[in-house]
């Protein structure tokens, strides 16, 4: 899932670069978003998948 943010952000940056302004903001979005789920699921892996000694 990481990988998708970072393939939305270079998405991004390019479209940014050649001007294109919407196609530059949706993927710059989109990144965000896939970013903020990859957090959150891997903070709940990381609470859950404890072993308890």
């Amino acid at each position: 899932m990481l990988r998708w943010a970072i393939i939305f952000i270079i998405i991004a940056l390019i479209a940014g670069v050649l001007g294109f302004g919407g196609i530059a903001g949706a993927a710059a979005g989109i990144a965000k978003i896939v970013f903020v789920v990859f957090i959150i699921l891997f903070l709940i892996s990381l609470i859950t998948g404890r072993k308890k000694v």
